[in-house]
């Protein structure tokens, strides 16, 4: 009887550090606008790298079944497919596996840099201005897209404004619709 006592302890125990894991962070920089844009970081820099491998996976069955199916694919999708990650050209394992590894940090850490950078930017301005609405949105939207374009190859003035335009607009329309859904 008293094992199983220890073992409900231990299980809630668990389950209570899973339900608060949000309400706690994952590591205390020792100031809130810190430890927004590390958790951000960390959490989108994830989401990347998962994002890519199974892209990458999903491209890699594709050409395995011998079939070049780039016609039925979406435009947006086969465009991707020939930018996939270029170290991959049936190589040695190791220097592919050490391709993937690039091609998914190199994701992963922009991915990273525009969450953590966003949820710096909305966090300071509504600091700064004391309320949280769809200007600082919009601001922070355009700084990220504007950084982002900046990461690509070759970038140009119209890609830039084009990806600030864009993030102004995602996080704006974001905010709004909150408090509708």
């Amino acid at each position: 009887m008293n094992l199983n006592t220890s073992s409900d302890l231990e299980t809630r125990s668990l389950l209570d550090e899973l339900c608060n894991f949000n309400k706690k962070g994952l590591l205390d920089l020792g100031h809130p606008l810190l430890n927004r844009i590390f958790e951000s970081f960390v959490k989108a820099a994830g989401i990347g790298a998962v994002q890519a491998v199974s892209r990458e996976a999903y491209f890699t069955a594709i050409d395995g079944t011998g079939a070049d199916n780039s016609g039925g694919l979406p435009p947006e999708i086969s465009s991707a497919k020939k930018n996939r990650l270029p170290g991959l050209k049936g190589e040695t394992s190791n220097k592919s596996l050490e391709a993937m590894v690039k091609s998914t940090g190199k994701e992963s850490l922009q991915w990273g840099v525009a969450a953590g950078l966003y949820s710096g930017l909305t966090y300071g301005l509504k600091e700064a201005r004391g309320a949280h609405d769809w200007k600082n949105s919009a601001v922070a939207g355009a700084i990220t897209g504007a950084t982002l374009a900046l990461t690509l190859e070759d970038s140009t003035h119209e890609q830039i404004v084009q990806c600030a335009i864009t993030g102004a607009a995602i996080s704006t329309a974001a905010n709004l619709l909150t408090g509708i859904f």
